[in-house]
């Protein structure tokens, strides 16, 4: 399939992205990248410094929302791409109303409880919604470890084993390949086989 067929079938596909950090950030600039025509993020954090070391961000975007940040960056990828940003922290209520027009939905989240939250909501309210999840992509190398494993409806992105600390911190070479293996999914799911 020929690039120009394949921004044609994304053209009218939507993608929500839960989270706004190192995951979600480069997840959203590879499908803006390769001409889905709306990603819907949401996020209630702003850019910090720290950030900056694996989240697709710049230094003179500091103390700005992610969601805005983020969107900015986007249209800058692609002027005619359809952002919508909501600023918020998302919870099982709002998770619903916001995601429920999207073809695919991509779990982008630090935190465990989020995850769970997210997961949880997302097989409940639309178990037929494909759901990407990230899940073990802290440190370093290991790249024999990180793999896609399909749970029915959700894809399990990372090695699902190493864990986010400060021996271990979430850095961008392994984050940005699950992000971009998040993308992959999406792009396998959203135009089938070759």
């Amino acid at each position: 399939m020929k690039f120009e067929e394949i921004k044609l079938r994304l053209k009218n596909k939507t993608v929500g992205i839960a989270g706004a950090g190192g995951l979600g950030s480069n997840c959203a600039a590879a499908l803006v990248r390769v001409g889905v025509g709306t990603i819907i993020i949401a996020d209630f954090d702003v850019v910090s410094e720290s950030n900056l070391n694996r989240q697709y961000y710049f230094f003179d975007q500091i103390g700005k929302p992610k969601v805005d940040a983020m969107k900015e960056n986007l249209l800058r990828i692609s002027p005619k791409a359809n952002v919508i940003a909501h600023e918020l922290k998302l919870e099982p209520q709002n998770l619903v109303d916001i995601f429920r027009n999207c073809d695919i939905v991509v779990e982008a989240f630090d935190s465990a409880d989020q995850k769970e939250m997210l997961i949880e909501t997302m097989l409940s309210a639309f178990p037929e919604k494909p759901l990407i999840v990230g899940l073990g992509m802290a440190g370093w190398g290991m790249n024999e470890t990180i793999h896609v494993r399909k749970a029915d409806n959700m894809y399990i992105c990372g090695d699902e084993v190493s864990e986010i600390g400060i021996d271990l911190p979430p850095i961008a070479p392994r984050v940005g390949i699950v992000a971009n293996m998040q993308a992959n999914v999406v792009l396998e799911i959203l135009l089938g086989d070759q």
